[in-house]
């Protein structure tokens, strides 16, 4: 049966805060419990995440010298790309069998494949992790989930292309909490075939937002834009299909990793292209004060005059800064009617509101400033507490 350890706290009082900041020891007992059965668990071979998986003794019949045999049969591509048949395989949503991990590192998931931005991201936060590549933003939240990985690293908002909508929906939509942020310069460099200059190119491969903030540069070159999942698999393609015409708007990594040669670097049109990426894990991590922290949450309100501007005043009144403010509908209550016997029914539409404030959970005023918001909210969920990001 899994050991697990219980949810961190999240509070809207102070009352509750204090309560449970006295509990922190015991969790930190049962945390070194878990860590003690799992090991033990994966001495003997037993996944500790099924509980009805009957136990058995470990394998001993396979050696090493089958694995090295195995890896020797392995043929090296000839072309002018490095073989691509050796490059991780996304993870699919349909990937349900979780794999041992022996802690040695984390392994880290992101959407799109070797090469991406948010593979940097990801080796960015954490240098010596294993990334998991994922064909889906949803891919990449089910893959925590089902302990197939440790972490995500997933794309929140571009300073030129602005939020990417589709994962705060998922933020919602799961259950994972976020536990760090990661702030990456977007470099965007023009890839084509080994030998071709970009004189030569006829089109461009890659994700449309990328196309966009290379508007000027891929304008002056006359080619024609061709949309694609994302940069890398932009990249791969343009490796695989080795068309001298054809060049891709990818990372400078996607150009190692894919064997290209780089026809010119930085041609975003805004220089000052940063993506912020949030980093979600199953446990919520427990706030400090011994460096600057980001609290992320979603909440809805009550209908009527100035109730927006007495939830955003709960904030001002303890001198708590906003760094982000989103509004999306809610998909399951799109509009909502009101009665008025003046004027006779009214329909509004019914949003949700993700707010990233700079404080920590820790402090009483954040404490205070969520217990005055429950007055106005019907609904409220704090994501996360965590360390900002203040390198770039």
């Amino acid at each position: 049966m899994a050991l697990k350890a219980p949810p961190i706290w999240v509070c809207f009082n102070q009352s509750d805060f204090v309560q449970n900041e006295n509990k922190v020891p015991s969790f930190r007992v049962n945390l070194a419990k878990q860590r003690k059965w799992e090991c033990l668990a994966l001495k003997l071979g037993i996944d500790v995440e099924d509980d009805e998986k009957p136990f058995t003794l470990p394998d001993l019949g396979s050696t090493s010298t089958d694995a090295k045999i195995k890896d020797t049969q392995i043929t090296e591509s000839k072309g002018f790309h490095k073989d691509l048949n050796n490059l991780p395989k996304p993870l699919t949503a349909t990937d349900l069998v979780p794999s041992a991990n022996d802690g040695s590192k984390a392994r880290v998931a992101y959407q799109g494949l070797p090469g991406a931005y948010s593979e940097a991201a990801a080796l960015k936060a954490y240098p010596k992790c294993e990334t998991v590549p994922c064909d889906q933003f949803e891919s990449v939240f089910k893959a925590v989930e089902l302990w197939l990985v440790d972490k995500a690293v997933l794309p929140i908002e571009n300073s030129v292309g602005g939020s990417i909508h589709r994962n705060y929906d998922l933020l919602l939509r799961h259950r994972l909490h976020i536990v760090g942020e990661v702030q990456l310069i977007v470099n965007h460099c023009l890839l084509g075939v080994p030998g071709v200059r970009k004189e030569e190119l006829k089109r461009v491969l890659s994700h449309p937002q990328a196309l966009d903030q290379c508007e000027i540069a891929l304008n002056k070159l006359g080619v024609v834009r061709v949309s694609a999942e994302d940069t890398a698999l932009a990249a791969q393609i343009v490796a695989s299909e080795g068309i001298r015409e054809t060049g891709a708007v990818a990372s400078s990594r996607a150009a190692e990793i894919y064997g290209l040669d780089i026809l010119a670097q930085t041609i975003q049109n805004d220089l000052d292209n940063v993506t912020r990426f949030l980093i979600l894990a199953r446990e919520p991590i427990i706030p400090g004060t011994d460096k600057p922290h980001k609290t992320s949450i979603v909440f809805t309100l009550e209908e009527g005059p100035g109730v927006l501007f007495k939830a955003l005043a709960v904030f001002a009144l303890r001198e708590i800064n906003l760094s982000k403010i989103e509004s999306r509908p809610q998909r399951k209550r799109p509009l909502r009617i009101v009665d008025d016997s003046n004027k006779g029914s009214a329909k509004y539409f019914d949003y949700l509101f993700y707010i990233d404030f700079e404080a920590s959970m820790a402090e009483p005023r954040a404490q205070y400033a969520l217990g005055h918001l429950q007055e106005f909210a019907r609904f409220l969920r704090v994501l996360g507490c965590y360390p900002m990001d203040t390198t770039l």
